[in-house]
């Protein structure tokens, strides 16, 4: 008889919940409801953080029955998603207009004045939008939405890596890509930071991690 001991099978991943909404609001009636249910969440992840949070709480603040939030989001999650959208929307259009060649042309020094400007608007902006610093959390600490953080940080990559190999096409392009991905995390990383240690100076925070991105570009452009 054999004693060989058949192997455990391994445990299957977790589903993925879905994130898409079922469907958009058109009618003015519609967009209301969708409108109250994201504010809704909003109000309430900062109040009982994102574990706590479920679609019972969210249809108790807005004022609406279950069965009215599932004609819009399956889940919680799918909450979570669209909030996390309109943030990066809303920080992709701070970006947009910095990743330009004449950002990327400015010596050093003036580069890392520029990058500490853009970051001290990010930081601004999620602030004062209704549950940022929630939502900024929650794109790293549920798994569901750390998909999507990572896509919207290589787009982001990939907008600022175009106008900057325009300036310094003798760059190769691959290491470029890598230090710029590396200034985009270097960028949130310091954002998130301030959230989690508010006893921080912003602008002192901003300045260094501009001056590091700022350094590491230049020793890049110098093939060093």
């Amino acid at each position: 008889m054999s004693s060989a001991v058949d192997p455990i099978p391994a445990a299957r991943p977790p589903a993925r919940p879905d994130l898409e909404p079922k469907r958009a609001p058109l009618q003015p009636r519609a967009v209301e409801t969708y409108e109250r249910i994201l504010a809704a969440c909003a109000e309430l992840l900062g109040e009982v953080g994102i574990e706590r949070l479920s679609t019972n709480l969210v249809c108790q603040r807005a004022g609406i029955s279950p069965p009215a939030l599932y004609q819009y989001f399956p889940n919680k999650y799918a909450i979570l998603h669209e909030l996390s959208l309109r943030l990066m929307r809303q920080q992709n259009e701070l970006l947009a207009p910095w990743a330009v060649r004449e950002t990327m042309a400015l010596p050093p020094a003036e580069f890392a004045l520029s990058m500490a400007a853009l970051f001290v608007r990010l930081q601004t902006l999620t602030a004062q939008m209704p549950a940022g610093i929630w939502v900024t959390r929650a794109q790293r600490a549920v798994p569901a939405l750390q998909s999507q953080r990572l896509r919207s940080r290589d787009l982001m990559t990939d907008l600022v890596l175009a106008p900057f190999l325009e300036v310094h096409p003798a760059v190769d392009p691959a290491q470029a890509r890598l230090t710029l991905r590396l200034a985009i995390d270097a960028l949130y990383s310091a954002h998130e930071l301030l959230f989690d240690e508010p006893s921080l100076d912003p602008q002192a925070v901003a300045q260094t991690m501009a001056e590091m991105v700022a350094g590491q570009l230049e020793r890049l452009v110098a093939g060093r």
